[in-house]
């Protein structure tokens, strides 16, 4: 039996250069291994910068542009964050879907990465309660596609730009369990809001028992070295619960309407053992 021709265009190898995407065995236009963010912070020669770089600035205020346009009115929204390996029968990943519907029931969109793993079970939680669900992808070596339950998206050629529109239309953080790209969206959240670059709002560590060890070194280490303050740590909440996770977004954007700048945020979890 023939394969349908559906099938067959699924299975087909893609590339993306920014937001154009490239599949099969088309040829690449950019004849170019390397990303573009790679070849932005690559200094191959003294005079190198003359020839490129100012015509990069011109591309960059694309991205932004692009970015901005698409998701300017997009309603009040909660970014989701999660490693992409995560499979689709992992307890990660039912609780990512939970937590996507959730923040549409509770009128939010809910922005993610836009790829596999956790961020496509927050973005199918997102479209399967009949909510917004965007993803904001990003050109990287190993390909991947946005995933199929995003009914907004856009790739981005730059870090940078992307993480801009995460903070940007979010009215707050929910990490799920994740790798180093998790931390990294992780401590610029953290970040941004410690040095009030950004209005305060929540940061949720979504999973107990896989954030336990890294809140612990935190205030047993970060804290206890003064390199952090003590007040530092209210800064993010720690639970299981996604109903208490929404309820926390939903307290933080009452304070700040009430004119308290967030400030009416629940201290975070003691993950501690009882007996510590």
């Amino acid at each position: 039996m023939t394969t349908p021709p559906s099938d067959e265009r699924r299975e087909r190898p893609t590339r993306h250069r920014g937001p154009i995407m490239l599949r099969g065995g088309e040829p690449d236009p950019s004849n170019q291994d390397s990303t573009t963010d790679q070849r932005l912070l690559d200094r191959r020669g003294p005079a190198d910068w003359v020839h490129t770089d100012p015509w990069r600035v011109m591309r960059i205020t694309s991205e932004f542009v692009e970015g901005f346009g698409l998701l300017a009115e997009l309603p009040r929204a909660v970014s989701v964050f999660g490693s992409a390996r995560t499979p689709r029968d992992h307890p990660h990943y039912a609780t990512g879907v939970a937590l996507g519907a959730a923040l549409v029931e509770a009128g939010y969109a809910v922005i993610t990465g836009g790829g596999p793993g956790a961020m496509e079970a927050a973005n199918k939680g997102a479209c399967d309660a009949g909510g917004m669900s965007v993803g904001l992808g990003i050109e990287l070596p190993f390909e991947q596609e946005l995933n199929e339950w995003v009914d907004v998206g856009i790739s981005f050629r730059y870090f940078f730009v992307r993480k801009t529109m995460f903070v940007k239309y979010a009215q707050a953080f929910v990490i799920l369990p994740g790798g180093f790209g998790t931390l990294d969206e992780l401590f610029e959240a953290l970040t941004l809001v410690q040095t009030r670059k950004v209005t305060r709002f929540p940061v949720i560590l979504l999973g107990t028992e896989y954030w336990s060890g890294l809140v612990g070194w935190i205030r047993d280490t970060m804290v206890a070295e003064g390199t952090i303050s003590p007040g530092d740590l209210d800064l993010i909440t720690v639970t299981d619960d996604v109903a208490e996770a929404v309820a926390a977004i939903q307290a933080a954007e009452a304070s700040r309407q009430a004119g308290d700048n967030g400030g009416g945020m629940r201290a975070p979890l003691d993950t501690r053992p009882s007996d510590a």
